[in-house]
């Protein structure tokens, strides 16, 4: 029989002769199938509270300093301990987060900058600060921060959700119209801005509208704006990714990527946007997040879905954009992001361990130090990477017919099927039709035999096979499945 491949996850098209398929859960792409997902690995000790947001910086000195916020308290990790102390203003409280929003930051030279929408644009100065300031120059509150060229630039404000308004030009502190390129722009058109994705170029996400920002040295209006997309607007500020020489999001209309070139492309369509939107928590939009893997090329999406537990998302759907794919993971967390580990010198281990086999993380951990990889808070308000042990796989085949695998008509009679891949003791079972208005069947699991073989027999039209690795194998690929079958009935 012919090698039937586990192809591209399109759960919104129809499974009637789709070489598609409608489920897997816990793979990552491939160019040959697929591979596991890991589950998390704690790193740090728990925050106070749930987490509200996260960020990395990087010191003259090439180390890693990360922050953490809670919904009043802003943190920063011992590298040596791995416990937050409160670097909040005056180790005081902040007004706390609206239930819909959380803290944004970003690095401008030395300087991490920290907003929310009830408090005054926090900074830190990575070279001597011991705690956040209120940043100088008075800056509007703002709900959303980002960095275009070599201005600060804040959005979604407070007084004026329709203006975007930025520092002067290198100088965070410079907030007069006018002054050093300072300056601001009110959107006549277009609704509430929903936040700025940051680069050389900017583009500003509205309502019903994406602009681009360009700087214009020497010119009088500092930056052009222009409209790049209309009737397509941000329908949530958290899912704005950033990877790659482009951004991603969840619009109005579904996944979007923008290019370099500012060139829009709808890479949800007829693939997963219909599934998504059906699964989101459209309440808890705070729970919408996105984040990129540097050492890949795919995105992530952590969301709360209708039938997720409270302050919590519970599942992440991620893209590759080099292999132009999608695919679901169920894992559970507060905040995701991408962090690089901190490094620490040798006198600092004293600090943790006296001996070197005793420590954790182990130093194999540190060679990757200051490199940045996807990472979580989970519902303990730990801090961690996804480092774990390979997570339970599932993945079906596309539905198929006896026309489909042998291009003859009629029944299909399954004696069983064998996964490709080097994952030992797989299970696996087989979803049946009759017809299509049917709600398929599942035959009862079996676990694979010395020869790899998962023995199902049934006979029946329309059929799928799933396969499942256990949580804890041990595999790196997941190529597809040889069928064992014959025409309805037992004959050839």
């Amino acid at each position: 029989m012919p090698l039937l491949s586990y192809s591209e996850y399109r759960p919104d098209v129809a499974d009637y002769e789709s070489p598609y398929s409608s489920f897997l859960n816990n793979v990552l792409p491939r160019g040959d199938g697929y591979g596991p997902v890991k589950d998390f690995g704690a790193y740090s000790s728990a925050l106070a509270a749930q987490c509200r947001g996260f960020f990395k910086a990087l010191k003259t000195d090439g180390s890693v300093s990360i922050f953490a916020a809670t919904s009043t308290k802003l943190y920063n990790l011992n590298n040596a301990t791995l416990a937050w102390t409160d670097v909040s203003l005056g180790s005081g409280t902040y007004s706390a987060l609206p239930s819909t929003d959380n803290w944004q930051f970003v690095q401008f030279n030395n300087f991490v900058l920290a907003t929310q929408v009830n408090a005054v644009v926090q900074v830190f100065d990575l070279t001597s600060s011991t705690n956040f300031a209120n940043l100088a120059g008075s800056p509007p509150q703002a709900r959303y921060i980002s960095i275009i060229n070599r201005f600060v630039v804040l959005s979604g404000l407070l007084s004026s959700p329709y203006r975007v308004q930025w520092s002067g030009l290198n100088d965070v502190t410079n907030w007069t119209s006018g002054v050093n390129s300072s300056d601001f722009q009110d959107l006549a058109d277009g609704g509430i801005v929903r936040g700025v994705g940051g680069g050389e170029f900017g583009n500003i996400y509205q309502d019903t509208t994406v602009r681009r920002m360009t700087f214009m040295p020497g010119s009088a209006a500092v930056f052009q704006i222009q409209r790049v997309a209309e009737d397509v607007g941000m329908y949530s500020a958290g899912s704005l990714i950033k990877a790659g020489g482009r951004q991603f999001f969840y619009s109005t209309a579904g996944f979007q990527m923008i290019d370099a070139g500012g060139q829009l492309s709808p890479i949800g369509k007829e693939r997963v946007d219909r599934t998504f939107l059906a699964d989101l928590d459209v309440g808890n939009l705070q729970l919408f997040m996105g984040a990129s893997d540097p050492r890949s090329s795919r995105v992530y999406w952590a969301y709360k879905s209708v039938s997720g537990s409270i302050s919590l998302f519970d599942k992440i759907l991620w893209y590759d954009w080099a292999l132009d794919r999608w695919g679901p993971i169920t894992i559970s967390g507060e905040f995701l992001g991408s962090l690089g580990r901190p490094g620490m010198t040798l006198e600092g281990l004293d600090a943790i361990s006296s001996s070197i086999d005793a420590l954790i993380p182990s130093l194999d951990s540190f060679a990757l130090a200051g490199t940045p990889e996807l990472a979580m808070f989970n519902s303990s308000h730990v801090l961690g990477f996804f480092s774990g042990q390979n997570l339970e796989a599932k993945i079906d085949t596309p539905e198929h017919s006896r026309q489909s695998i042998e291009q003859r008509p009629g029944g299909i009679f399954i004696r069983g099927f064998r996964p490709i891949t080097d994952a030992l003791g797989t299970a696996g079972t087989i979803l049946y039709r009759t017809k299509q208005s049917d709600t398929p069947t599942f035959s009862s699991e079996k676990t694979s035999d010395t020869n790899g073989n998962i023995n199902i027999r049934r006979d029946t039209r329309f059929v799928r096979a799933r396969t499942r690795i256990p949580a804890g194998t041990t595999w790196t690929f997941l190529k597809g499945i040889e069928p064992d079958v014959v025409g309805s009935g037992g004959h050839p």
